[in-house]
């Protein structure tokens, strides 16, 4: 029996507030968000900054009583819960465990690192079918996995590949279209990246519906993206029969079945991703299943992959990011907190002065002005902030509202090395490998790629969402 809404202390009953109450949770809210940018410099993790202010955020709304303190009734009884639970989104945090614990024991089956290399013998060691293989391949494993797992795969592939084709002058080039790249393929399914979740979730948008909707802008990005590396880092095709005569030998040397070490496994873990995507996809129309939801779907497929390795279990409980897990609870607290401070109303007053502008202008500006927020700070507290005004106007799910902020805060992340997970991994394997990379040198080269996408994005979601 579902929870009664009355009593859920997300509830937005109403309740006075001052305008200096409003204002301080919003000086901690812009605190949260500065902390977050300059996480490097002040040594801290993410979970740790935001824990903090959830922690703090709390104390001070009790203490000035905006925060309810009653029980909930659930299947017919009172249940006593701490105030700050029924705050996190549990099906996210559900998604987020079960898929990350999935992809983490398929990966040991070996099945990512043969499709890497199975596709770097089909290319011969030719550097712009390597850039298209590799390319594609990042973004099929950023919408499958995620852009974080993808970038590390594809990324340390490119590295081994290029360095026995003693073409080591392209890595940088190819890491950086493959980082950038990553948050183009994350836009691909409901599951692809984090943002989507939290929006998609928020939307009401269906998996199905989701792909169909992106599918198109990622096929029409992905082409873009590469087409622009290989022009701007001079990637060209062998020239001489000799040259590619030497690059298919060293290729061959290659060996797919290196991370194979059991067949059956193998297939195993084929067959179980297959229909995890499967399950996924048709989530919302199985019996049962629609209504246990995709956060059942990512963990029941997590407990049976998990059963391979039964005895030894706890190293992948090890290996799980308990980090981003207790981030994004403790971002779920702090958000509730600030919306009974009613931060969000605030924010939402000038959300409405930018939709205001026009279905057409303000849409864009939505859009624009989510990438931009998103390359200095980490879209997922963006996305959720966002998610949570939006449904307070509570637009259609095919609006092209929820679209804009899906594009902007994955799209965001290529201005920056801070704006997005993938690319700060992309430029720690470049410095890795002997490649300088700065701040400023990473938006130098990036700026294009990422000016050309959100341009792409504003005109998609304007004519066609």
């Amino acid at each position: 029996m579902p929870i009664d809404p009355s009593l859920l202390l997300l509830a937005s009953e109403p309740h006075d507030v001052s305008l200096g109450v409003t204002l301080t949770f919003t000086g901690i809210l812009v605190a949260l968000i500065v902390s977050l940018a300059l996480e490097e410099k002040i040594h801290a993790k993410k979970s740790v900054i935001v824990m903090t202010f959830a922690l703090g955020s709390l104390f001070l709304g009790t203490a000035l009583g905006l925060l309810p303190f009653h029980r909930i009734t659930w299947g017919g009884h009172e249940v006593d819960l701490p105030v700050f639970i029924p705050s996190v989104d549990w099906n996210v945090i559900a998604i987020i465990l079960g898929a990350s614990l999935f992809v983490d024991v398929v990966s040991k089956s070996g099945l990512f690192t043969w499709v890497a290399i199975k596709l770097t013998k089909v290319s011969r060691g030719d550097p712009v079918k390597l850039l298209w293989f590799y390319g594609l391949m990042t973004v099929v494993f950023s919408a499958v996995l995620n852009n974080v797992t993808a970038m590390i795969i594809v990324g340390s592939l490119t590295a081994v590949s290029l360095s026995k084709l003693g073409r080591e002058d392209k890595l940088l080039g190819f890491l950086l279209i493959e980082g950038l790249l990553t948050n183009v393929g994350g836009l691909l399914t409901l599951i692809s990246s984090v943002p989507n979740i939290i929006v998609g979730t928020a939307a009401g948008i269906s998996f199905v519906d989701f792909f169909l909707a992106a599918s198109p802008f990622v096929a029409v990005g992905t082409v873009l993206t590469i087409l622009m590396g290989a022009r701007l880092f001079d990637i060209k095709r062998l020239a001489s029969d000799a040259e590619r005569r030497r690059a298919k030998e060293l290729v061959s040397s290659f060996d797919e079945n290196d991370g194979i070490e059991s067949r059956a496994f193998f297939w195993f873990g084929a067959t179980m991703t297959g229909l995890f995507v499967i399950v996924i996809a048709s989530a919302s129309h199985l019996p049962v299943i629609k209504d246990l939801g995709m956060g059942y779907v990512a963990l029941l497929f997590a407990g049976i992959m998990i059963l391979r390795f039964k005895s030894v279990a706890d190293r992948f409980y090890q290996a799980i990011d308990w980090d981003l897990l207790a981030f994004f609870a403790a971002l779920f607290v702090t958000i509730n907190v600030m919306e009974r401070a009613l931060v969000l109303d605030l924010i939402g007053e000038g959300l409405h002065a930018i939709i205001g502008l026009g279905d057409t202008s303000g849409t864009a500006a939505l859009l624009v002005s989510s990438a931009v927020f998103s390359s200095v700070t980490d879209n997922i507290p963006l996305a959720a902030m966002l998610a949570k005004i939006l449904g307070a106007m509570d637009p259609a799910p095919s609006s092209s509202l929820w679209w804009a902020v899906i594009f902007g805060a994955n799209l965001g992340g290529n201005l920056t090395p801070i704006g997005s997970a993938s690319t700060l991994v992309a430029v720690t394997i470049m410095h890795k490998h002997g490649l300088k990379m700065s701040f400023g040198a990473f938006v130098k080269y990036a700026l294009p790629y990422a000016a050309a996408q959100i341009a792409l994005a504003t005109g998609y979601v304007l004519l066609f969402l």
